[in-house]
């Protein structure tokens, strides 16, 4: 559960902003909108979506800085009445709606700032994902750096050592780290980002025609500023979350609504069915060992259109402002 999770954490002042009222644009204007969502997305060629606590609310567990989040009451000397446990909690219309669009090739990528693992859940391919927190449901080797999946929570957060040995050993993938052991792979606060994660995020970021931010306040930095990435070289940003956001003047679209309205809208105006939660896509649910390392691989392939992505970046502008 997140108040769990938040007491783990070492102390640390500075929580940013809590407590911020939310607002809901009417029903007539979140139709007309999302309606303009479902089409910058049918349009753009590299889609990114950006996720923070709030596509986990639905789930039962609780945000952070919002009217009822964990922050804000313990700024009270309240605790959240809505915790439900990592374990215990399921993916919603937003994780199940987000995997459908990545599978029907709409979204390119997802930047999530959540540890809950719910989108390791949902079935979403690691492929896909930067998780720029951690897993509550991964564990690390400290020596090959490889991620394995859990079955359950972890206990800890911190990356502090699990006296598991790696898992590469009975893995039938690579070869295997025979004196590397485990630890947990969520961030405390003063932790450094995952390199690989980052640098996915930030590639895929700075790609995207289109960046989209669901349920967060991107108050948290770098993760905050990520969306941005796209703007100077001509993309879009469209922020969906019911409190107001630092960047919401810089944003082409803001939509004040719940978020699994507003997946569920536009998923219907693109077609796109929204499957239920089922177990037999859930890695934690498997008999047999699950890597949730990033594929190196993939990550080339990224680095290469990237690489080209900055080119053709470079050669516009000196179309647009010749010496």
């Amino acid at each position: 559960m997140s108040s769990n999770y938040a007491d783990s954490l070492s102390p640390y002042e500075n929580k940013g902003i809590l407590g911020i009222p939310e607002c809901f644009d009417s029903d007539d204007t979140v139709s007309k909108k999302c309606t303009e969502l479902a089409n910058l997305i049918k349009d753009s060629r590299h889609v990114v979506f950006h996720t923070g606590a709030g596509i986990s609310t639905s789930a039962g567990i609780p945000d952070f800085r919002g009217p009822k989040g964990v922050w804000t009451l313990e700024k009270k000397g309240e605790i959240p009445k809505l915790n439900t446990s990592f374990d215990n909690a399921t993916p919603t219309k937003t994780h199940m709606a987000l995997r459908a669009l990545v599978e029907a090739g709409y979204v390119q990528y997802i930047v999530s700032q959540n540890i809950d693992g719910l989108h390791l859940r949902s079935g979403l391919k690691r492929r896909y994902l930067s998780e720029l927190h951690g897993n509550i449901f991964i564990e690390q080797c400290a020596t090959c750096r490889r991620q394995f999946v859990r079955s359950t929570s972890v206990k800890s957060v911190g990356q502090k050592a699990l006296g598991i040995r790696c898992r590469s050993t009975v893995s039938n993938v690579g070869r295997a780290c025979r004196t590397g052991y485990l630890h947990d792979n969520v961030l405390d606060w003063e932790h450094d980002l995952p390199q690989r994660d980052l640098d996915m995020a930030v590639m895929h970021s700075t790609m995207a025609d289109l960046n989209i931010t669901l349920g967060t306040t991107l108050q948290i930095v770098p993760s905050g500023n990520l969306p941005l990435k796209n703007i100077k070289g001509g993309g879009k940003l469209v922020i969906c979350n019911l409190q107001p956001t630092k960047h919401d003047s810089k944003a082409h679209l803001v939509i004040s609504s719940y978020v699994d309205e507003i997946l569920s809208r536009v998923c219907n105006i693109l077609g796109i069915e929204i499957s239920e939660y089922s177990e037999s896509s859930d890695p934690t649910t498997q008999s047999n060992l699950v890597e949730w390392t990033l594929p190196l691989n993939h990550i080339n392939i990224i680095e290469r259109k990237f690489k080209t992505h900055l080119k053709e970046t470079v050669g516009c502008n000196q179309k647009k402002n010749p010496e």
